[in-house]
């Protein structure tokens, strides 16, 4: 395997560990208006997530991180393209993150109201985002021969891609659901389990129609004829095996399998780019690919050591920290948020 397909593979683990951690953040940010009955409950959702949702962005930085240094030309090329919806997207990030540090600084209804609203935008926005951004992105948008992308709002914005922001909204909903099925008791518990089993009789057929209009608006079919197929019905597999560890109440199992159909899901698009990183709909010459796009062999040498020796103190500090808050929380307990 050469250093750029291994980057490119690296850049790929990268996002689907976000989503799938950072995913559940998502899903529970948003269960504060679904789930929740009051603000004691608001409070226990968030305590949930307190621990981790922090360190499950690093995911999304460090991903980023990988594709400014292994393949400039593709950051270059996707940031400044995209410039305005990742602006929307980091300010409701920011602002998600602020609000789970000030909103319990006072006790007042309106102070409280506001930085619960901020939560759920902060919630719902991203993934909606990141799904337009992945979608216009297999589709291909109008990139020209000197790397430069010129869209306007109807080439992000498409059927298509509205389909793509859906459908990774409604997987993150699902997949915090079953989060907090693990991690709270009683009442809210049972509650996210009666919600999460009926919104798999909304995230898996949306995520079917998301998955044909694939098969229409894109390549990736034709490109991977073979893996993809096989990709989507183990996805497939993998919701359906949720559902029925769900319904038996074996909830450690839904969320894993729940995950693992978030990697599915992620990893097809991945597989579906490659070779390229980015799709020209002007003219396929002027694809971006794992080859035109990256840095030098010096480079991607001296990034592969420094990350396989630091990949695994990280790994390790967050299965730790996993694994110390790994108990549910309760309404009796003390109340940080």
């Amino acid at each position: 395997m050469e250093l750029n397909e291994l980057w490119f593979l690296l850049v790929a683990v990268l996002f689907i560990g976000f989503f799938f951690l950072e995913g559940f953040d998502f899903g529970v940010g948003i269960s504060t208006r679904f789930v929740a009955r009051n603000d004691l409950e608001r409070r226990v959702l968030i305590n949930t997530i307190g621990p981790f949702w922090d360190a499950n962005e690093v995911w999304l930085l460090t991903a980023g991180g990988a594709i400014f240094a292994a393949f400039p030309n593709w950051y270059a090329t996707m940031f400044s393209g995209y410039y305005i919806p990742l602006v929307f997207f980091l300010l409701a990030l920011i602002g998600r993150g602020v609000s789970f540090e000030f909103r319990g600084k006072h006790d007042t209804k309106a102070w409280v109201k506001t930085w619960d609203w901020v939560i759920f935008i902060g919630s719902i926005l991203p993934p909606f985002l990141l799904g337009v951004l992945f979608s216009s992105l297999v589709a291909g948008m109008p990139i020209n021969s000197e790397m430069n992308m010129n869209a306007g709002f109807f080439d992000y914005i498409t059927p298509f891609s509205l389909m793509g922001g859906l459908t990774v909204t409604l997987i993150c909903y699902f997949h915090g659901l079953l989060f907090i099925t693990l991690r709270t008791h009683d009442d809210l518990r049972e509650r996210a389990t009666r919600i999460a089993k009926r919104m798999w009789f909304v995230t898996v057929p949306v995520l079917a129609i998301f998955v044909v209009m694939a098969f229409f608006y894109t390549d990736i079919f034709q490109v991977r004829p073979i893996l993809l197929p096989i990709m989507i019905g183990a996805t497939v597999v993998f919701y359906v095996i949720s559902a029925l560890a769900l319904w038996k109440g074996r909830e450690g199992w839904a969320f894993a399998f729940s995950g693992l159909g978030i990697v599915g899901t992620i990893g097809a698009i991945f597989a579906g780019l490659f070779p390229r990183v980015m799709i020209s709909s002007t003219s396929s010459l002027y694809d971006l690919t794992i080859h035109n796009a990256a840095s030098g062999d010096y480079s991607l040498k001296v990034m592969t050591i420094v990350a396989l020796t630091l990949l695994p103190f990280v790994l390790g500090y967050q299965i730790w920290s996993y694994y110390v808050f790994r108990k549910r929380v309760s309404s009796k307990e003390k109340m940080t948020y």
